[in-house]
């Protein structure tokens, strides 16, 4: 049986070497097929050790998956998960010509040593079907590989070994992928955990990190998880998030909203978006960091997790880092909202406020650094105040409110709050315009609105509309900045 395992990994290795040396300079072919022909070489030496126990496995189920699973497993033991993970990595890079000859070269192997040797005849698709899920064992994430694989699921839900459900277009639905018991499940996500340098276990049954293409991932185990394992995994499409065109077609916005809000960030206003989880927050961000002028020097960008995917030259992206396992090394979002401030930034892109750098934020925006913007949770712009205002007190809980809810006012001139409708549908509900203070009450006037109509073929009917407000203190900045807005536009 050693045969079996031996023979297709040794052509891989002869196919791998033999490439070596035809790909010239390129450095990361180079030394993806170097990873690639380790990764044989690690595994050829565990062969004889699982050589008893692996034919019974081989023969169940037309069972190649579970046999080299368990073969992965006892390499990665062995010699640390980052070679599979590093392999799995650099294979979404591979130029094309080379990923294609190098795994046709592993997928014939596999058919001529192995199941020709076995007597198993597959029809083609069934045996693409096999060889694919070999290789997201061996190299990937096992079930969740055709899930993160798929353009149109945003989400992956893990709720133990055989509830998997994913959102796809807005909407929840189950999906057929499963994982065989909470032991292969904890294996994927240590895969997933341990390169990062992170630790999941009973002392660390919960983290949050991302995977290498800005994936966001949140884990929890037994004992605070009384369901088993649960993992949830928010995808990262930084090539595809939406444009102003895309959010005019999906009905997401009008036009005179577009055209109201493209001045408004050229006029370098400062703009706070809100909405709930998913609500399409970030995709808004990342269009309104899209309508800055080419011209502008320096636009800083402060993520949590890298997900705005600017177009701009003069783009700098600082990302947070949690602390080590020893509890050191931690930056913070205020960290880099301070850091960010000595940078000489034309303008700061706050990815997401969750805490006290809402009130460097604020003083930021209130000290010349115009045009800045960030998002934060909220259900509605008088909550994005509040909430604001909370997390600003996180910050220096002496301030007066009544100065903090000055400073607000100053700092920002709109809130646009974007929510996820029933039928999965994101719409801007509210364009608002902060309009000072009155008393200790800050003034906020709606400019465009969203007005439901009904529920019709399962979809949300209704339209945008104007209010009737004319935004006067938005109107007096703009023709600071040169910009003349026709007050027709805010005609209902």
């Amino acid at each position: 049986m050693q045969s079996n395992i031996v023979e297709p990994l040794n052509l891989l290795l002869s196919q791998a070497n033999a490439y070596e040396q035809t790909i010239g300079a390129n450095p990361t072919a180079r030394m993806a097929v170097s990873v690639l022909a380790s990764l044989a070489r690690q595994v050829l030496q565990q062969v004889r050790d699982l050589e008893a126990g692996l034919h019974p496995t081989v023969l169940e189920a037309l069972g190649l998956e579970p046999a080299l699973e368990a073969l992965a497993g006892q390499v990665m033991r062995a010699h640390g998960i980052q070679i599979a993970l590093t392999a799995g990595r650099l294979r979404q890079r591979l130029p094309p010509p080379l990923e294609t000859a190098l795994f046709r070269a592993a997928q014939d192997a596999l058919d001529r040593a192995v199941l020709a040797e076995e007597k198993i005849v597959l029809a083609r698709a069934e045996r693409k079907r096999l060889f694919e899920q070999i290789v997201a064992e061996l190299l990937g994430l096992g079930p969740l590989e055709p899930l993160l694989a798929d353009p149109d699921v945003a989400e992956i839900l893990v709720d133990g070994p055989k509830r998997v459900y994913i959102e796809r277009r807005g909407k929840f639905e189950d999906s057929p992928q499963a994982f065989r018991d909470e032991a292969h499940l904890m294996a994927i996500i240590r895969r997933i955990v341990e390169p990062t340098g992170r630790r999941v276990d009973e002392s660390h049954p919960f983290v949050d990190l991302r995977l290498w293409d800005g994936s966001r991932v949140n884990v929890v185990i037994p004992p605070i998880s009384m369901s088993g394992p649960v993992l949830t995994i928010r995808k990262f499409f930084a090539k595809t998030l939406p444009t102003a065109a895309d959010l005019i077609r999906y009905g997401s916005w009008a036009e005179p909203i577009v055209e109201f809000l493209r001045l408004s960030v050229a006029g370098r206003l400062n703009i706070v978006v809100s909405g709930g989880t998913g609500s399409g927050k970030t995709a808004l961000l990342n269009i309104f960091g899209g309508m800055i002028p080419s011209d502008e020097r320096r636009i800083i960008v402060i993520q949590n997790a890298t997900e705005l995917n600017l177009p701009q030259k003069y783009v700098v992206t600082l990302e947070t880092r949690p602390p080590s396992l020893e509890g050191r090394g931690e930056v913070t979002m205020q960290d880099l909202v301070r850091n960010a401030l000595k940078m000489r930034p034309d303008r700061i892109l706050l990815g997401e406020a969750l805490g006290a750098e809402a009130l460097d934020m604020l003083q930021a925006m209130n000290t010349g650094y115009d045009g800045s913007m960030m998002t934060l949770h909220a259900n509605n712009p008088r909550d994005a105040l509040a909430r604001l205002e909370i997390m600003s007190l996180l910050g220096n809980p002496s301030i007066p409110l009544l100065a903090l809810r000055e400073q607000m006012a100053s700092a920002i001139q709109l809130i646009v709050h974007v929510e996820r409708l029933r039928d999965g549908s994101r719409k801007i509900m509210t364009v608002a315009e902060v309009d000072g203070i009155q008393g200790d009450v800050i003034r906020l006037n709606g400019i465009f609105r969203f007005e439901h109509q009904g529920f019709e073929g399962g979809k949300v009917i209704g339209r945008f509309a104007a209010t009737g407000h004319t935004p006067n203190r938005v109107l007096d900045r703009l023709k600071q900045e040169n910009i003349e807005l026709p007050t027709s536009l805010f005609m209902p």
